[in-house]
């Protein structure tokens, strides 16, 4: 059961979530979920998505949500910003991207307003944002984490030069982090201040598996591959959003596939056209291997795969685990180090194979395909928290409602329990 500040709403209530989306598709992909579930709970809410990519519009919206696309930025493997199509200084991009943001949230006049992993947003557009919506008293904000940021070296400098401390102290009431603390715990990897931590919440993880209710989208994917592909068996290559995985696509495109097995390489809307030529003639006369672009619902394709081959975001790689399948990672090791952490992490735990991307070559995956092909798949040494979706409308009632936070802990999922990480108690 809900919280009562859950059923003590007679309408749907206004939940605005803001990703910047700077590289890749992670940020909004996450959002999306959980708009999804919020919509979905007695909460009945009514979300606007705030992207900062126009490809958002490609995903389908939840019930009652709709979508505001910025102009975008885009970041290099360096991690810097410029404007992504307009040309124009990044400078002013981000005052546009600033007065656009204010003035929907102004006319929009959300209950709740989460923040996906930036607290000042990107290049600090949220900060007047905050500053403004802070006078007016009537939207509460959260910051929500993905379960790892980063080298912690490299999150305490970084939040430390934007001041990041500060801008949760003063505009935040809650830190939501999803993930589970068996596998990363945030608060101690980052050394959060004691405040901060009482603002933090471990929701668990966020399962994606919610967005694969029955509907024709299978049949209708599969249409569109050679039948010989759809009975025999295929291996899956995923490069993101595809702005740095060429190397990854290359190599798999040229490794040795098991014998009667094909292979599909899905490339993402950011891999660069000449890239994106280079690879289709690499594969050019193969009839093994099929290149498909950007979908906004990779899971059905994943579904039928018999093995993956991917980066290490985090949506990638939940929905690995949670469909079950063999996987190895390549996760990108620049301009964060976020992908390498996260698979390392769960090789150690024995739910997924990891190889540097400097060692990605053909025969590097030939001799894993190969291997994996005929090896049993070895049951994890420990499975993961992933009751977040079942959380957070409770934790969005507690605030809405005006209840008390929760401090330091985690809240049990409603109806299944929960026995593991931190414990959460009101205070």
């Amino acid at each position: 059961m809900l919280s009562k500040a859950v059923h003590d709403f007679g309408t749907s209530v206004r939940i605005a979530l803001y990703s910047h989306d700077t590289m890749g598709l992670g940020h909004i992909r996450r959002n999306l979920l959980i708009a999804e579930a919020l919509a979905r709970s007695s909460l009945r809410a009514s979300t606007l998505i705030i992207a900062g990519i126009h490809e958002a519009g490609a995903f389908t919206m939840p019930r009652g949500g709709d979508c505001l696309t910025l102009p975008a930025y885009r970041k290099d493997r360096h991690g810097d910003y410029a404007p992504r199509s307009l040309s124009m200084p990044t400078t002013d991009l981000i005052a546009l991207r600033s007065q656009v943001i204010g003035t929907a949230l102004k006319n929009f006049a959300p209950d709740l307003f989460i923040v996906d992993n930036v607290p000042r947003g990107a290049l600090g557009e949220l900060t007047p944002v905050l500053e403004h919506m802070r006078d007016l008293g009537r939207t509460r904000c959260v910051l929500g984490l993905r379960d790892i940021l980063d080298a912690p070296e490299r999150v305490l400098d970084q939040w430390q030069r934007l001041d990041n401390e500060a801008a949760i102290r003063d505009h935040y009431e809650a830190v939501w982090v999803y993930g589970d603390p068996n596998i990363y715990d945030a608060i101690e990897e980052y050394a959060f201040p004691s405040d901060l931590a009482a603002k933090t919440t471990f929701t668990g993880y966020l399962d994606p598996t919610a967005r694969l209710i029955p509907s024709d989208s299978d049949t209708d994917l599969f249409a569109c591959l050679p039948r010989d592909l759809r009975q025999k068996g295929f291996t899956l290559c995923m490069i993101g959003g595809g702005q740095d995985g060429l190397a990854v696509a290359q190599a798999f495109a040229q490794a040795d596939l098991p014998a009667d097995e094909y292979g599909v390489i899905v490339t993402g809307p950011f891999l660069p056209a000449l890239q994106k030529q280079r690879l289709l003639e690499l594969v050019a006369g193969n009839p093994r291997i099929r290149v498909l672009e950007f979908l906004p619902e990779p899971m059905h394709l994943m579904r039928q795969a018999r093995r993956v081959i991917a980066m290490g975001g985090y949506n990638t790689v939940q929905e690995i685990l949670c469909l079950g399948k063999p996987a190895l990672l390549v996760p990108r090791d620049r301009p964060r180090h976020e992908q390498t952490i996260r698979a390392q992490r769960l090789r150690e735990r024995g739910m997924l194979d990891f190889v540097a991307v400097q060692e990605c070559r053909p025969r590097t995956l030939s001799a894993w395909l190969h291997h994996v092909a005929t090896a049993p798949l070895p049951a994890p040494r420990q499975t993961l928290d992933r009751d977040g979706l079942k959380r957070l409308p409770t934790l969005a009632a507690t605030l809405i409602g005006g209840q008390p936070m929760y401090r330091n802990r985690t809240i049990p999922a409603p109806s299944t329990g929960w026995a593991g990480g931190r414990r959460y108690v009101a205070a």
